[in-house]
């Protein structure tokens, strides 16, 4: 690998500098010096950077958004230097968190060390950038802002719905081969069986996963048809998928609604246009891309395009465009990398924490040969030094990632086949202990303990018993000192723990955080729904009484009997004259409802959300999302305004989506609050940190999984039509020759989660810093939908590989239940 190959001249001329005679100011040049010499060997190959394709592939815990903060600051100060103050700097990562992360360290850069203003760059999320793009250029973006509703469709979603039903409708012979599945008797009551579960499962998910991976690479449902004539399968899926995607799409334009890739295909479009381009190019003068292993082909074609010189008329541009209109793989800019390329692109990433390419179109093929090319031509940089956690961390980590691509390569060459390294689980990348003197303080702590501990509990409540032993003893008389998470593979398991957990954590003093019980309420739209249903229909015994528990939970009225306050409305709300007096905890929630239903008439429909939530006494995230709540519901009934309208909406929102809540700046910081014990899923814990992480239930059936045909759906044969139909489509963007049949497609899919599950351990085991706490118990349930219901559980294949190489590690269960 060629990371040290590409030093870039400014280097010598900066040291050069130095050397010479100095003002007692500082240069720009000795405050850019002294910024890269703060930096790890990794990072000052991103901040030597000046113009060029460049990839840096980083290890966990290696610094990369401090890196490339300063790589930033330091590409503005110099545009400062050659007086060019016109073209931006465009940043573009994954979320909006991490977007308001990286924008404060690169301001604090500028204002602290290099004493420039604060401006030069641009930090957006990738759906942010497309939005301002189209939003800029409307008449050639084709999306009028004020008229159209952005949605986050998911399997349930009324669109999707629609689309099958309207499907089923148009193509009754296929419906029908579809019903008949492997084999058929004409039984009735089968026949209503399957009926339903092909419109509500099979068919939805077909829809929701083919739209989702052909929209964000481009494809039309035009061109998915056209690649379903080159498959031979029995059902033809993706034809079907074809015919599904096009009646959604229909759906969508009808009603002016758009989703996320319609953000992207709108900023595409504007860019098709040459003076659009121009005028685009032209404000930037280079685009970094953090998370780039997350992006999709469409993301890939945006910043291409923005990060290609404006002023450059070679294929680079052209080609570019053309594959947005006829959508060829993206991979194509890939291959046109070369060391004069125009494309001022640096993309930084690591492959081995791709954890969302099963559910989304993400795929880490796209970041690893973006970096394979980068390194053909001497633009790859490794970031592969990290302090964050202790050495033996770091031991278990590299050997967990050899031992797995060494099973995987075993695996396949077994069965007589080629090795393909774009799909092998991780890119052969060791994480490296930082060096002495390196600026982080506290680099590669020392273990807690034995750094590294591996239980083999009896069964998950012995997992419990030794998790808060230990747990009790870390956070020991001072619960404040330290930070603490445990990682689940999923949200069952965590609802599970925090039940077993509070009792404990209470008597201690530590605080107990379940993220996934803040995740599953959703409470903002289902709350204020619960109030306007009220508002509408305040006789309602089910409506009073799901506002009333909106009140208690939100604590504006004391915990009661809300049975009997809502089995009489009338009394409750107006009692008579003659009525008893009625108790002050009641008068109180009386009040409170009286004021909601004056509300309702003196206020104009649009505030009354927004009412609503300051009554709720939401806080600042909270009333964010409120805000944003009322925005979309008002759209949406816009030109039809009454409470009727508003209700439906709210319902369709609360009923058949996931409405994102706005996230405030310190979210992350909700999650690793010292003191506090963390309870949230191994996905959403990436790119977070904890002194102490627990790994319990690492069993065989969630980690890596078993890839399995639901009962209900076996009928239509060993696989399901969605998995099948995105490793068709996945095949063809990665320029395979021929799309695999049924049977090559099932085991393509397998093995993409089997990689993924691995990269999600990995990433898991990564986030500890001072002690690392594995177990597989023996026993386990089968599914956490019945905790109760245990049995003989393989554990993950990784993990009795790491307590064959770290024996000393392996904790002796037997001579602690003596000492305890």
């Amino acid at each position: 690998m060629s990371d040290f190959n590409f030093t870039i001249p400014v280097v010598q001329e900066l040291l050069d500098s130095e050397l010479s005679e100095r003002s007692p100011v500082p240069s720009l040049q000795e405050k850019i010096l002294a910024i890269r010499n703060s930096l790890r060997p990794g990072q000052q190959q991103m901040a030597d950077w000046q113009s060029g394709p460049l990839a840096i592939s980083a290890v966990p815990g290696a610094g990369k958004s401090t890196g490339m903060a300063a790589a930033a600051a330091i590409a503005i100060a110099r545009q400062y230097e050659r007086l060019s103050f016109r073209r931006q700097l465009v940043v573009v990562t994954f979320t909006r968190s991490a977007a308001a992360n990286i924008k404060a360290k690169i301001r604090k850069f500028l204002r602290d060390d290099l004493h420039l203003p604060q401006t030069g760059f641009f930090v957006y999320t990738l759906h942010g950038l497309a939005l301002n793009i189209a939003n800029r250029h409307s008449d050639l973006s084709g999306l009028q802002l004020e008229n159209v509703t952005l949605i986050t469709p998911t399997q349930s979603h009324r669109f999707i719905r629609t689309a099958v039903e309207q499907w089923i409708t148009n193509n009754p012979d296929r419906y029908l081969r579809l019903l008949e599945g492997h084999q058929f008797d004409g039984e009735e009551t089968e026949r209503l069986r399957r009926q339903s579960v092909l419109r509500t499962e099979v068919l939805p998910e077909l829809a929701n996963t083919v739209i989702h991976e052909a929209k964000s690479s481009g494809i039309s449902p035009e061109l998915l048809r056209e690649w379903s004539k080159q498959t031979t399968d029995e059902y033809g899926i993706l034809s079907v998928a074809a015919g599904l995607y096009e009646q959604y799409q229909n759906l969508m334009r009808s009603r002016d609604f758009i989703d996320y890739d319609d953000m992207i295909l709108a900023a595409l479009r504007v860019l098709e246009n040459d003076s659009a381009r121009r005028v685009e190019q032209n404000q930037v003068f280079a685009v970094f891309e953090d998370e780039a292993q997350d992006s999709s082909p469409l993301q890939t074609q945006l910043l291409e395009i923005l990060a290609s010189n404006a002023g450059d008329n070679s294929s680079l541009n052209t080609d570019a465009m053309n594959r947005v209109s006829t959508a060829d793989s993206c991979t194509d800019a890939i291959h046109r990398v070369s060391p004069n390329s125009p494309l001022n692109l640096v993309r930084v990433g690591d492959p081995n924490q791709a954890i969302n390419s099963t559910f989304t179109p993400a795929d880490p093929i796209y970041f690893r040969q973006f970096c394979e090319e980068c390194d053909r031509i001497e633009r790859l940089a490794t970031m592969d030094q990290a302090g964050r956690s202790t050495r033996i961390i770091i031991e278990a980590a590299n050997f967990a990632l050899k031992w797995i691509n060494n099973q995987w390569l075993a695996a396949t060459n077994n069965k007589q086949q080629t090795p393909d390294n774009r799909q092998v689980p991780f890119r052969l990348q060791t994480i490296r202990p930082v060096e002495a003197g390196d600026p982080q303080t506290n680099a590669n702590p020392a273990a807690v303990g034995r750094g590294l501990e591996l239980y083999t509990p009896d069964d998950i409540h012995h997992t419990v018993k030794l998790l808060s032993q230990r747990v009790i003893e870390l956070f020991g008389e001072d619960p404040t000192k330290n930070s603490a998470a445990i990682l689940v593979r999923e949200n069952r398991q965590g609802r599970w723990l925090a039940e077993a957990l509070t009792s404990v954590c209470k008597e201690h003093n530590i605080t107990l955080y379940d993220v996934g019980e803040r995740d599953r309420r959703s409470h903002v739209p289902q709350e204020i729904l619960a109030l306007l249903q009220f508002c509408d229909r305040p006789h309602s015994p089910d409506y009073l009484k799901a506002a009333l528990e909106a009140l208690v939970q939100r604590q504006l009225i004391p915990t009661q009997d809300l049975n009997a306050l809502a089995s009489l409305p009338e009394e409750f709300l107006y009692p008579s004259p003659l009525a008893a007096t009625q108790p002050e905890t009641v008068q109180k929630a009386a009040r409170l409802c009286r004021s909601l239903l004056r509300a309702r008439l003196e206020l104009p429909l649009y505030q009354l959300i927004s009412f609503l939530a300051l009554t709720l006494n939401y806080d600042q995230a909270e009333l964010a999302t409120a805000d944003k709540l009322a925005e979309r519901v008002n759209q949406q009934i816009a030109g039809n305004s009454s409470m009727g309208g508003m209700l439906s909406a709210l319902s369709e929102i609360v009923s058949s989506e996931r409405f994102e809540p706005v996230e405030t700046e310190d979210s992350e910081e909700r999650y690793t609050r010292r003191g506090q014990l963390t309870i949230i899923t191994m996905h959403k814990a990436k790119g977070l940190d904890w002194d102490y992480v627990f790994l319990p239930f690492l069993h065989e059936n969630l980690i890596p999984g078993r890839f399995w045909v639901p009962p209900q759906s076996q009928f239509l044969g060993d696989f399901t039509l969605s998995e099948v139909a995105r490793a068709q489509i996945r095949a063809t963007l990665h320029e395979e020759s021929v799309i695999p049949d049924v049977s090559q497609a099932w085991e393509v899919a397998k093995n993409l989660k089997t990689s993924e599950e691995y990269r999600l351990l990995y990433v898991a085991m990564t986030r500890a810093k001072l002690l690392l706490w594995m177990s597989a118990a023996q026993k386990a349930p089968f599914t956490w939908s019945k905790p109760d219901n245990l049995q003989e559980q393989a554990p993950c294949p990784v993990f009795p590989a790491l307590k064959r190489q770290f024996p000393e590690c392996v904790m002796n269960l037997a001579v602690m239940s003596k000492q305890a």
